[in-house]
């Protein structure tokens, strides 16, 4: 079974990305299930949502708490129930919180929790995504360039071992770089 982790910052194109993968192992005939967080089909996705939607710390620390509850339902309910199980959004998650407890929590959920080679991280300028999202009707606590920065920064400095790739460029760029490397870590490069 493959585990593959789609992360990044909101409108860096993570779903987009993901539902490529999708495709690329269907045409293989093999089976696939995208699980993406906040999920809309558990309460624990859906008052993340809720939480992300408003202000102030109280929300802040709910998000947290059931952004985690939504991941592990997850993992529970999905994992190694197809050839390609695809998460997007995962331990990327601690990266909203202050560095120090998202040091300690990313080292903690990345010994205990499922990790693989197929981990991305969809990495775009802070003022790209800003713009990607503008459409939007509502606002999540963290979608501001200054809380962009921060969380692309931890990026950086915790996601040592994960694929960083650029989604700041023409898609079928991003797209063949990331198809070379799914090709490599599936042995065929």
């Amino acid at each position: 079974m493959r585990f593959i982790v789609v992360d990044g910052l909101d409108g860096s194109g993570k779903d987009t990305h993901a539902k490529f993968v999708k495709e690329r192992y269907l045409s293989k005939g093999e089976t696939v299930i995208i699980r993406s967080h906040p999920s809309e089909d558990s309460v624990f996705g859906r008052m993340t949502k809720e939480s992300l939607l408003k202000r102030g710390k109280i929300n802040h620390i709910k998000a947290a708490v059931f952004y985690f509850l939504d991941v592990i339902n997850s993992l529970i309910r999905y994992y190694g129930k197809a050839e390609n199980v695809i998460f997007v959004r995962y331990l990327g998650g601690v990266l909203y919180l202050p560095l120090p407890l998202a040091k300690i929590l990313y080292r903690l959920f990345s010994a205990i929790l499922p990790t693989s080679n197929y981990m991305f991280f969809l990495d775009a300028e802070p003022e790209v995504c800003l713009e990607r999202i503008e459409i939007r009707d509502e606002r999540e606590m963290f979608e501001n360039l200054e809380d962009f920065r921060k969380v692309r920064e931890k990026a950086k400095y915790l996601l040592k071992n994960w694929h960083i790739v650029r989604t700041d460029r023409p898609i079928h760029e991003t797209r063949a770089e990331i198809e070379r490397i799914l090709d490599k870590i599936d042995g065929l490069r």
